[in-house]
């Protein structure tokens, strides 16, 4: 009730610096909700894609964004290049053609998870002494 108020008075033009700013309030949410459902998730997406790219090693058997599935042969600075077939067919991609690693040395590959480290509190470095300790 008291926004319905608020915004009421900011279109008929009293108190101008208020109207301005309730304007501007609804532009402002829809940036943050806009940033945390679609920026922050892409960006962790690119992050983790970025990972995978660079956790590319020989031996492991992998699936391209086009479907082809093979066996890393080699593996040199953006291009990788992997074997497909019996006939041993080889084929050269760049690194952002790799779209998942399947198995890695016989196991099927699990990415790591992402170590967050925990934030210190205040005065956590120091060592703690209790004062009665000291006293004895």
């Amino acid at each position: 009730m008291n926004f319905m108020l608020l915004a009421e008075t900011a279109a008929t033009g009293q108190n101008g610096t208020l109207g301005g700013l309730i304007t501007f309030i609804p532009l402002i949410l829809i940036v943050v909700v806009f940033y945390f459902l679609v920026i922050r998730p892409q960006k962790n997406q690119e992050r983790q894609a970025n990972e995978l790219k660079n956790s590319l090693q020989v031996g492991d058997e992998i699936t391209t964004i086009g479907g082809i599935v093979g066996v890393v042969v080699r593996v040199k600075d953006d291009l990788f290049t992997i074997v497909t077939s019996n006939e041993k067919t080889r084929i050269t991609f760049q690194r952002s053609a790799l779209r998942s690693i399947d198995m890695r040395d016989g196991q099927p590959y699990t990415p790591p998870a992402p170590v967050k480290t925990p934030k210190k509190k205040k005065g956590e470095d120091e060592p703690t002494t209790d004062k009665k300790e000291e006293n004895k």
